[in-house]
């Protein structure tokens, strides 16, 4: 891990992403606002990536590549990105995901059918 610090323009596009992400956050959920920070974070660690080609290591490229590779780690984590599939790049959908234990009980108990309350059967 370099000593160096990232760049002050790498810094600010980090919390732009970051103060976006929370705003989404709020409107779209945490994993659709996870994925628009994710997009936005692998634009500007390819940017950096180019500009280390370019321009060497002494540029400060290799620190600002590892802060925003750090952040991308932390989007991850946050929004439960990591959930995705490596093939198809989406969420496993609802059916496949196994039903929580407490909606599993209240299915079972609803299906039981009509029970009468105080009444004899006939």
């Amino acid at each position: 891990m370099h000593t160096a610090m990232a760049s002050d323009d790498v810094t600010d596009a980090i919390v732009q992403i970051e103060m976006h992400r929370k705003e989404m956050q709020k409107e779209i959920g945490a994993i659709g606002a996870g994925n628009e920070a994710l997009r936005r974070l692998h634009e500007l660690l390819e940017q950096e990536r180019q500009a280390l080609q370019l321009h060497g290591p002494g540029a400060g490229h290799p620190a600002n590549i590892e802060a925003v590779a750090a952040e991308i780690e932390k989007v991850k984590m946050l929004s439960g990105a990591g959930n995705h599939d490596a093939l198809s790049g989406h969420v496993q959908s609802q059916r496949e995901k196994p039903m929580p234990q407490s909606s599993a009980l209240n299915h079972a108990l609803r299906s039981k059918g009509r029970r009468t309350m105080g009444r004899k059967g006939s």
